[in-house]
């Protein structure tokens, strides 16, 4: 399972970045996405590219770090851009106390004597890296954010068939891992889940009840794919507080890459925020592994291989979005429902999944069309678009286009 060629989202973000680091005017370069997404890979990639003096430091160290330490790191850097040009990088930057405002006085220093530092910022989740940059760093920064790894890419990197992706998802750290699905599965549920929540979630962010908050990933993981109103949610989860804990703890999850509420759709933003949410897994991993279930025996299971399949397209979908190519909903009237609404703009696409044979009428998808004229309305699975193909392309093809 492994190939020399780069899949092709790691190769075209390594290109924009490259090229804005080859660029005469200066911002800073945020490079943001979930853990082990391969941002770091990438970064050191391009540094080889560039042929300039570069330092790269990381925050992601259990002794405790201050602003001192950037100012440290960033006047190793002015000292190799003496005469010419240098990048820093500063990885895992937003568990530095301070760090937006220290790089915002060193930013600013270097502008005034004309110093040609080039700085990249790398951050495991953009909900934790952004505060800082919308309050301190406004018009000083571009980003670049990368997601998890898409089906066409464990495809070219690893030979993942279709099935692979499904079960394993779109984690490359984890991949070489499959053959032995259950040191996949204590690697995922080690390295990836706990060490996110643990360091990227409750270190970072103050947390009231961080039991509370892995018992909101593992009903999440447990049922994706599905509506689940908070009323029913608070039913299962034991001193879980009430709604607004509840969804401020799914946007937490969010913005770490694990696990989204897709709000429903109603062509009223004070109703969308009122919903029950649709629980979504950013990257089918997360959903696979805590379940416990082998491939085949998940294969197996005709309802919970749907599940499955519905949570890949939207996870397909939901990092997209994430990335502000579009917003993504599902919408339900009574018995009538649609899997996913996409609003990009004022253009509406309607998305129906089906992992079987697709009946020849689709009555939450004629309900939908009835009440808001969508410009478009898809198939995924049955005999409509195959899956395969709907997840080799981006998001955005389907429904921008």
């Amino acid at each position: 399972m492994s190939n020399s060629s780069a899949p092709t989202y790691e190769r075209e973000a390594a290109a924009v970045l490259e090229a804005r680091l080859r660029e005469p005017r200066r911002f800073i370069q945020v490079v943001a996405g979930p853990r082990q997404v391969g941002k770091t890979t990438l970064v050191r990639q391009v540094l080889a590219r560039l042929d300039v003096p570069a330092r790269y430091a990381s925050a992601d160290e259990p002794t405790l770090r201050g602003s001192a330490w950037i100012a440290q790191q960033w006047d190793a850097a002015r000292l190799e851009a003496r005469g010419g040009r240098a990048v820093l990088v500063l990885d895992e930057v937003q568990k530095v106390p301070g760090w937006s405002e220290a790089v915002k006085r060193l930013w600013d220093e270097d502008t005034a004597s004309a110093t040609t530092l080039a700085v990249v910022l790398l951050g495991s989740a953009p909900l934790l890296i952004g505060q800082g940059l919308t309050e301190s760093l406004a018009g000083r920064f571009e980003v670049l954010r990368l997601g998890h790894w898409s089906f066409g890419e464990m495809r070219a990197a690893f030979g993942f068939s279709l099935d692979d992706y499904l079960y394993f998802g779109g984690y490359p750290g984890a991949a070489p891992l499959a053959g032995d699905p259950a040191r996949w599965r204590r690697y995922v549920l080690d390295s990836l889940i706990e060490t996110t929540i643990s360091r990227d979630v409750l270190l970072m962010t103050r947390v009231d009840k961080p039991a509370l908050l892995r018992r909101v990933f593992e009903l999440g993981s447990r049922y994706s794919g599905q509506i689940l109103s908070y009323t029913k949610m608070l039913g299962q989860l034991q001193d879980a507080g009430n709604a607004t804990t509840l969804a401020h703890y799914l946007d937490l999850l969010e913005g770490a890459g694990m696990l989204a509420g897709l709000p429903k759709f109603a062509g009223q933003a004070v109703r969308q925020r009122g919903s029950s949410p649709k629980l979504q897994v950013l990257n089918t991993a997360l959903m696979t592994a805590p379940s416990l279930l082998s491939p085949e025996a998940l294969r197996a299971d005709p309802a919970g291989w749907g599940r499955l399949v519905e949570s890949a397209v939207g996870a397909h979908l939901a990092n997209a979005a994430a990335a502000g190519e579009f917003e993504l909903f599902y919408w339900r009237e009574r018995n009538r429902e649609v899997d996913f609404v996409v609003r990009a703009g004022s253009r509406l696409t309607a998305i129906e999944v089906k992992s079987g044979r697709a009946p020849d009428v689709l009555p939450g998808m004629a309900a939908f069309t009835a009440a808001f004229g969508p410009a478009r309305t898809l198939l995924v699975g049955g005999s409509g678009i195959p899956l395969d193909e709907f997840l080799s392309r981006p998001a955005g093809h389907w429904v921008l286009g």
